[in-house]
Formats: C-alpha cells, structure tokens, sequence
C-alpha cells in the first residue's frame, strides 16, 4: 500500500517483520546446537567410567566388539538427532554399503573434527587411529581402550596393530593426512602409514570423499564458535585400490586420485 508520498510500503514492511523471525530461529538453532553438544559430551562421559574398567576386565575378543558396537550406536544417535532437528545436512547411505564389509581400510580426507563421528556412526566394526593424547581424554579414552582403537604415537606398534585389527576383519578408519585439512587447501600431504597396513594385511583400501561447506570444527576453529547452521556435509565412497608396489608409491597414488576428486577451495 502506497503512503501519503506515493512510496509502496508493503515490501519494507515484510522485510521489517522477516528479519527478526529469522534472528530469532539462528539463535534457537544455536541454543539447541549446543545443547546437543553438551548431551553427547554427557553421553561419552556416561559411557566412558564404566567402559574403561571393562577394558581391563573383559577380554579382548569380548570387549572390543561391545566397545565398537556401542561407539557405533552412541554416534549415530548424536547424527541420528543433528540430521533429525535440521542442525546437520548430510547423506550418509553410501556409507551403509561399507557396513558388512570385513577386513578393509577406510582412507578418507579429514576436513573437520565431526569426519570421525560421522563415518563411524556407519561402520559397527569400526577401529580408529586416534592421537595418544585422546587416551587421556575423560570424555573418550575408556571407550577407545575397550573397542581396541589404535594409538598413534609409536609408527612401527601403530602399523602393526592397525594391521591385526584388520585380519581380525574390522573396518581400520584411517585420516592420511594424519590432521585435518588446512583452510584454502585441498588435501594435505599423505603419510605412507596407511599403504604399509594395507600391505601387512593383504587388504583393500577404500577411499571416502568428504565435503564439507562449514567452518565448524576445522583446524584452527574453537569448538564453541556457532557455526552458520544448519552444518552441511556431502560424503560418497570413491575408488577401491589394492595395495601394489612399494608403500611410498601407493600411498601417492592414493593421495592424487583424492586431490584430483576433491573440488579446488574458492580462493576469493
């Protein structure tokens, strides 16, 4: 409607009234972002007291697979309730055809934090790499020591290990990169680790591509930063290879066929 000057007011007057609802709902999504967070911290902590004294009690061919299969179902209800409230967009069905899969090694990129809880809310067989310094974690450690996760503080024990655990037909997930992704590159340079336990254990190695639009849990971005939500991630299984040759130069061409599959980062 037209004001006493002839100007049409109508327009102002929607954008006027839109831009406090959409301030309002950011704000909610980041009070229930957070709330989420501090429920799967709550969630980690519950279960790792009592899964670091079953570590102990529990043999091995007991405790890691209860200490795998309850990682499994704790992160996939952590995504289940990110995808479920709009907080977090991905599709994450080309991981299910890994789900029965035996005996294989998980090689992905690792632009965020968030990578391992995603891929491992897919895989029930699952063993990480994870930093020695992880093991100390209160939130995580018991749950890492009884699913027989592998610490990576020592090469030649880490690469003997991660090897075992993959005759004993897990899924090994592994970041080649060894940290993740730098902002305004593509990939980071590999380390032939992950070459050397496929060829210990006669194994494929099956690489995942990730994608991922936010910000939120890169490397140099503090965990209590709100991110632009919802978070968007696009994953997809790439190709298979076999180890070949020496490690150095499987590892390489594992990592070029990754570089040349992800998307160049916008340099503007």
């Amino acid at each position: 409607m037209p004001d006493p000057r002839g100007h049409d007011t109508t327009e102002s007057h929607k954008t006027a009234a839109v831009a406090p609802l959409t301030g309002l709902r950011a704000a909610m999504d980041a009070v229930l972002f957070y709330l989420l967070l501090c429920a799967f911290g709550i969630l980690c902590l519950l279960w790792s007291m009592p899964a670091g004294l079953l570590a102990w009690l529990l043999p091995p061919s007991v405790g890691r697979p209860l200490g795998q299969k309850a990682i499994y179902l704790g992160f996939r209800l952590y995504i289940g309730m990110l995808k479920g409230t709009g907080l977090l967009r991905c599709d994450l069905s080309p991981l299910e055809a890994l789900r029965e899969e035996h005996g294989v090694v998980i090689a992905a990129n690792h632009p965020s934090l968030l990578d391992a809880v995603m891929l491992l809310s897919r895989l029930p067989r699952g063993v990480c790499i994870a930093k020695a310094s992880i093991w100390k974690n209160v939130l995580l450690g018991g749950g890492m020591r009884l699913a027989g996760y592998v610490r990576n503080d020592a090469p030649l024990p880490m690469i003997r290990h991660s090897a075992e655990a993959v005759r004993a037909r897990r899924q090994l997930l592994i970041f080649p990169e060894g940290t993740r992704t730098r902002r305004g590159t593509t990939l980071g340079p590999f380390s032939r680790s992950f070459a050397m336990m496929a060829q210990q254990a006669g194994a494929p190695v099956q690489t995942v591509v990730i994608e991922c639009e936010s910000e939120y849990l890169r490397k140099n971005v503090p965990l209590f930063r709100v991110p632009r939500l919802p978070l968007r991630y696009h994953v997809r299984l790439g190709e298979r290879f076999w180890p070949r040759g020496d490690a150095q130069a499987f590892s390489q061409e594992v990592e070029t066929y990754l570089r040349a599959t992800l998307p160049q980062p916008d340099q503007s």
